[in-house]
């Protein structure tokens, strides 16, 4: 009997048995976290133009400015509403750009698709994201849209939000998957630009980041306020500046 042979065909046969064996529990796996039940029905004739959720209402031309400490350094992030359109899914969404600097340096430009539907609710439909390093774009992971590779838009904020409530704000299984609970709605925040009463606050987080989660505060007529985490981290940054084009 030629030993070597023999040793080869059943080192080939274990690599084949154990190929089949991981990828049995790789199906299994991504058949048990796969979410097939969450498909919105998005009918584009159910969405109006303009976006006026008094949590989240997106005025073109605005810009709200956040600054505050990261563990990645001095943040400074601007948000603002563009008069550009995108269609996703037949619906038309607004485009609002948001981007980052770390200690002054640009680290992130993003184009959100923002869309809301006739009750109310502010729907988002995916993002077009670029990391930038020494003003170079590195990379374009976290970009998705709607309706494309199985992605499905989500809530980003409720018509009416009732404390205890929790949505999915975007599902691209794997690479997009926030969800979001109301925490409460008389919350007080005291900000350097001013102190707020009746504050919406939420708590986020993402299965992709077990241990992460944040709290964001939104007030009626101008929209997030406050963004901090509270567990796997730590950060925080605040509304400092509201400008008009």
């Amino acid at each position: 009997m030629n030993r070597t042979k023999s040793k080869g065909i059943v080192f080939f046969i274990m690599i084949i048995v154990v190929s089949l064996l991981s990828f049995g529990c790789s199906s299994q796996d991504e058949e048990r976290m796969l979410d097939t039940s969450y498909k919105p029905e998005i009918n584009p004739a159910n969405f109006v133009g303009l976006i006026d959720n008094q949590f989240m209402p997106m005025v073109v031309g605005k810009t709200l400015v956040y600054e505050g400490e990261t563990e990645d350094g001095f943040e400074h992030v601007e948000v603002y509403v563009t008069n550009e359109k995108k269609m996703v899914m037949g619906v038309k969404c607004t485009v609002v750009s948001d981007r980052v600097w770390i200690d002054g340096e640009l680290e992130e430009e993003t184009y959100d698709w923002f869309a809301q539907d006739k009750d109310g609710n502010v729907w988002y439909f995916g993002e077009d994201s670029k990391e930038i390093k020494d003003g170079e774009v590195v990379s374009t992971e976290g970009s998705w849209e709607a309706g494309i590779d199985g992605a499905q838009p989500g809530i980003v904020m409720k018509a009416d939000p009732k404390a205890g409530d929790s949505y999915r704000q975007e599902y691209y299984f794997g690479e997009a998957e926030d969800m979001a609970e109301v925490v409460g709605l008389e919350e007080t925040v005291d900000l350097e630009i001013g102190t707020y009463d009746s504050v919406l606050k939420t708590k986020e987080w993402t299965p992709l980041e077990p241990g992460v989660a944040e709290n964001k505060y939104y007030v009626g007529g101008t929209g997030a306020v406050l963004e901090e985490i509270i567990e796997g981290g730590e950060g925080r940054i605040e509304l400092v500046e509201i400008r008009m084009d």
